[in-house]
């Protein structure tokens, strides 16, 4: 007995009628992307296993899913590794490709390969799959597409404050009311690291803090603890956790907090740009709030760091992003800074089907089917149908001269609106009889008068 096919943990298919609702999104996203000013680029589904590996830190390496060498792999390979069983030098040696992590680190990649074809500032949008090996659960999969805007070559905080119009645009048009968009600043969370002696903790810091949401202050207090943070360190640590008020209020407790710190001022003054302007402004239907515990796990953001929230769905973010002011930096091209933001668009799927968001959407499908007689009748069907599919007009032919009843379901099934019946009187005519399958009405008529109506209908 053939083994029942399956498809690996954390990857998906989609019907017809998924892809459709999926388009909806990403149509959604891509129209404010480019009423924004964003182009679009692509980059290759895997990279370089050097461009990847070291930017997302221990936790993110640990996920890239590395793609062997060709050919026979372990043949060049020391036996001495093997035996030690040494899987990170070994990794190196059986594998120099990966599949992208993110679309952050191949967009730098690509503004350093191709700085000299692009005007600064560079703004960028980019929907492409990625690939991480997580645990698979609600809202997370080892494989789904990230919508992603950048802009590169501009240090002003306008564009944050963009950024959070251009989240705001696109959660009101998918119809998500009361979306919580949240904004820290890694100048912040540095200061604060060094106020409580733990500036040599900084990553460990801000990955722990980043899982609040996630294991709650007891298990991020557990993991500081177990990074070497100090109790005394942690301790001090209260007033953050304990932060309350308006926007205004909290900023105003973060500049006392943060007076003796010239970068954790820094990044209070940021966020005060950011938040003032936004208020001025106005938003349509988002909620804009300063959530001082944000951190963001990856190791490249430098500034503004973003979260967003749906309401009334426990889903985790579906969208986020930063700012980065040297990540091209890493690949020799100085002093570029960038920040962008990413639609997660699987979890957004989600969000939407759960509060039966989606509007009915329409699948591909012909204007008009031809019916099947027997060869003659179709060969005459497809000389009809290759003039009107160069007149745009979707049609398609029966494969298949089957029984009537069973071609008029399938029109029926796939609401087929005119079906094209030619038997050996039309034929003989040159002429075909047209169906109206929605009230049954049906003419017979010449090549001119069908191409005629089929347009008007």
């Amino acid at each position: 007995m053939a083994q029942k096919p399956s498809i690996p943990k954390g990857t998906r298919d989609f019907s017809p009628t998924e892809v459709a609702q999926r388009n909806y999104i990403f149509n959604t996203i891509k129209e404010s992307f480019e009423n924004f000013g964003f182009q679009p680029i692509e980059t290759p589904a895997f990279e370089n296993s050097s461009t990847l590996m070291g930017k997302y830190g221990e936790e993110g390496d640990r996920l890239i899913f590395k793609i062997l060498n060709s050919g026979d792999y372990l043949a060049k390979t020391d036996a001495n590794l093997l035996k030690d069983k040494n899987s990170k030098v070994l990794t190196s040696q059986i594998s120099e490709k990966a599949l992208r992590y993110d679309l952050t680190v191949p967009f730098a990649r690509y503004v350093v390969q191709h700085q000299n074809e692009i005007e600064f500032p560079f703004k960028r949008y980019q929907m492409q799959p990625v690939w991480r090996a997580d645990r698979p659960q609600k809202g997370r999969f080892r494989e789904f597409y990230q919508c992603d805007a950048d802009v590169v070559g501009s240090t002003s905080l306008w564009q944050e404050v963009e950024f959070v119009q251009l989240y705001d645009d696109v959660f009101t048009k998918l119809g998500l009311q009361n979306t919580v968009i949240k904004i820290n600043n890694r100048k912040i969370l540095s200061g604060i690291a060094a106020i409580i002696g733990a500036s040599d903790k900084l990553i460990d810091f801000t990955v722990a803090l980043d899982k609040l949401d996630k294991i709650g202050k007891e298990g991020v207090v557990k993991e500081m603890l177990a990074k070497g943070i100090s109790e005394n360190a942690i301790e001090k640590l209260n007033p953050l956790f304990e932060l309350e008020g308006t926007n205004n209020e909290k900023l105003s407790q973060l500049k006392v907090m943060l007076q003796d710190s010239d970068e954790g001022s820094r990044g209070v003054d940021d966020l005060q740009f950011v938040i003032e302007n936004v208020s001025k402004l106005g938003l349509l239907k988002s909620n804009f709030q300063l959530d001082v515990t944000l951190a963001r796990g990856l190791n490249y953001y430098t500034g503004a760091i973003f979260e967003v929230q749906a309401d009334k769905v426990n889903m985790g973010s579906i969208g986020g992003g930063g700012r980065y002011d040297d990540l091209t930096g890493i690949f020799g091209l100085k002093n570029v800074s960038g920040v962008g933001i990413s639609f997660g668009l699987d979890r957004i799927y989600l969000v939407l089907e759960e509060l039966g968001l989606f509007k009915a959407v329409a699948l591909p499908k012909p204007k008009v089917l031809f019916i099947n007689f027997g060869e003659e009748e179709a060969f005459y069907g497809l000389e009809t149908i290759k003039i009107l599919r160069e007149n745009s007009i979707k049609s398609e032919l029966y494969p298949d001269a089957a029984k009537l009843k069973k071609q008029m379901n399938y029109a029926n099934k796939r609401d087929i609106g005119f079906v094209v019946l030619v038997g050996s009187s039309e034929l003989e005519n040159k002429n075909y009889t047209l169906k109206n399958m929605k009230t049954g009405d049906q003419v017979t008529c010449d090549f001119e008068t069908l191409l005629k109506m089929i347009q008007n209908l």
